[in-house]
């Protein structure tokens, strides 16, 4: 019985400790200082050896201009500990006085005992950097490393001196930190990378380059190309990434997994032209077999996407003549579906694509290429307006494979099956799930789609306009781009205003996304000037609506892209920069503007 009695003691004196604790960061937080104090001296009191209610007990003496008490309490666990970090501490409350020298003093005292002792340098560098004292962390390591050249910080110097805004010696140590230790590559390209897309450090991909370049130059390590072609890689740069692979695979022909890798890159940057040539080389260069399906099926995607009609015929055979050469297997099933997906969207001949799918899961498949082989069903299922049929299948994909991505794709599918077929309220909530999914793709396309009907409900609670737009975006994806545009031109002339400031908000909600989805639509038929008309009227009559920065975005890059008007891209990629910082398309805009203004020749 005493036992019990001591463990529930203890159990409530637990819980009001963790209270009192809670208590005094909520008073610290809240700014209420003199409160904080009196609790974080309780906690101190309770528990004298705890670091982190000591300095936040001095700092709220600091903050109530309590220095005398400050440093007295210092000194005290100076005495009591000999903490080499409570000298920083005793220097930091001199600066905050603006007694300079005195902080020097004592901030030389801490380095002078890295010199007594090397192990101190953990604690004062770490104290240092934590008091934004950058050139004494940075001297900190230096020193223990003098005496101590086992002593390994390379890295923490690397960020020191990225903080300092030293990049040709943050470059330096960081490459030279990589080579020695290969196992740190990823934890320093990291950090590169978020230096190459600061926006502040304009200059800084360019010197990342050169040091680049001159190691590949002076050293015939193949570290180096690997480390340039990463580096071109995150600049999008795929045909310079490919050089670099290309020589790495003539020096040490391994393997052209990674080559494919960066093909797939390319094709998701929308760059043919280079995904082209890079799995051209990979069909010249190998013999294996899974590479060689899976270039050609990259390929085929490629010629399917850019294709018209009189096209179909001569795709449609050239599929049969690889599912020949490489015969029905597992190997060859990316080639199977591509053709099944072909032959319902593009032929219009659905049961035929399902025959083809349905032969397919006779196969000795795994989980994973099982739900492949039942996604592509369902959405010739979803094709043909069997809404039931589909729904089914992805709902097997989703229990198969619970909390994958495979699974998210499953659900996001099955939420647009639910508004193509007009059950708006079910597909609202499958969407406002998959908003929070891990996939930024997934997460983005299921907020639009959220807030698509969710606007689009609040101002017509007929929904009426929503009906009429969920039937263009069912023919579009049916792949029946004339009668999609037909039926987003219906929608437009029912439901546009004349004047986006007077008209009804039911109107002013399907406007501006019917008009995205028209750009989009002539874009893929290469109508530019038709494009840039619907996204011009978005511009000009809904400037305050969420559509905004991808009307600027989608004109900025038909300027660039396609009609090769650079001068006419960078003010509408300004925009974005300048009006949209929040939007996904910031840093790519960002990064344009810089390209057509020249900033990679700084």
């Amino acid at each position: 019985m005493k036992k019990l009695l001591l463990h529930i003691a203890l159990f409530f004196s637990l819980i009001c400790f963790s209270q009192n604790e809670q208590l005094a960061q909520y008073y610290y937080d809240k700014g209420d200082f003199e409160k904080a104090k009196i609790s974080y001296e309780e906690l101190l009191e309770n528990v004298p050896q705890n670091m982190q209610y000591f300095l936040r007990t001095v700092d709220c003496y600091q903050q109530l201009q309590q220095f005398d008490v400050a440093e007295k309490a210092i000194q005290n666990r100076f005495t009591k500990y000999n903490q080499g970090s409570l000298l920083i501490e005793l220097g930091y409350n001199y600066q905050l006085q603006k007694n300079d020298v005195k902080a020097k003093s004592y901030y030389d005292q801490a380095i002078e005992r890295i010199r007594k002792n090397p192990n101190e340098v953990y604690g004062i560098a770490n104290t240092f950097d934590k008091k934004v004292q950058l050139e004494y962390a940075l001297k900190a390591y230096k020193t223990a490393t003098e005496i101590q050249p086992n002593f390994n910080f390379n890295y923490q110097q690397g960020l020191l001196y990225g903080q300092l805004g030293n990049f040709e010696m943050m470059i330096t140590t960081f490459l030279d930190e990589a080579y020695a230790n290969p196992q740190n590559s990823i934890l320093i390209q990291n950090q590169l990378s978020r230096f190459m897309t600061d926006e502040a450090n304009v200059s800084f991909s360019t010197a990342l380059r050169k040091a680049l370049v001159l190691k590949v130059q002076k050293s015939q390590d193949l570290f180096w190309s690997r480390y340039l072609s990463w580096f071109y890689i995150q600049q999008k740069e795929f045909a310079k990434a490919f050089i670099q692979e290309k020589a790495i695979y003539k020096r040490n022909p391994e393997s052209l997994s990674t080559i494919l890798n960066l093909a797939n890159l390319a094709i998701e940057e929308e760059n043919q032209e280079v995904a082209k040539e890079i799995l051209d080389f990979i069909i010249e260069n190998t013999k294996d077999l899974g590479l060689l399906v899976q270039a050609h099926s990259y390929l085929m995607e490629l010629k399917i996407k850019k294709a018209t009609e009189k096209d179909y015929a001569a795709i449609n055979t050239e599929i049969e003549a690889l599912l020949k050469q490489f015969e029905i297997s597992p190997f060859s099933l990316s080639l199977q579906l591509i053709q099944a997906h072909f032959v319902a969207f593009n032929l219009k001949k659905p049961e035929q694509g399902r025959a083809i799918v349905k032969r397919a899961l006779e196969l000795q498949l795994n989980d994973y290429e099982v739900a492949q082989v039942k996604m592509e069903l369902a959405d010739i299922f979803l094709f043909e307006e069997k809404f039931n049929q589909a729904l089914l299948y992805y709902s097997q994909i989703e229990t198969d494979l619970k909390n994958d991505e495979v699974a998210h794709e499953a659900s996001l599918k099955a939420a647009k099956t639910s508004y193509f077929k007009g059950d708006f309220n079910w597909a609202l909530k499958q969407f406002k799930e998959l908003k929070s999914a891990n996939t930024q793709l997934i997460a983005n396309d299921a907020l639009e789609y959220f807030l698509l009907i969710n606007d689009n409900t609040v101002a017509d609670s007929t929904q009426t306009a929503l009906k009429a737009f969920a039937k263009g975006d069912y023919l579009l994806y049916q792949n029946r781009n004339q009668e999609a545009i037909t039926q987003f031109q219906l929608v437009l002339k029912t439901f546009k205003g004349q004047d986006s400031r007077a008209m009804p908000e039911q109107a002013k909600q399907i406007e501006a996304v019917t008009q995205l989805r028209l750009g989009k639509i002539y874009e893929k038929t290469a109508e530019y000037n038709l494009a840039l008309s619907q996204y011009q009227s978005i511009i000009d009559h809904h400037s305050d609506g969420i559509y905004i920065d991808e009307a600027l975005f989608f004109s900025a890059e038909i300027y660039s892209k396609k009609l090769n008007d650079p001068e006419k891209a960078k003010p509408l990629y300004e925009k974005i920069i300048f009006n949209h910082q929040d939007s996904i398309y910031f840093v790519e805009a960002r990064k344009k503007f810089r390209e057509l203004r020249g900033d990679k020749n700084l």
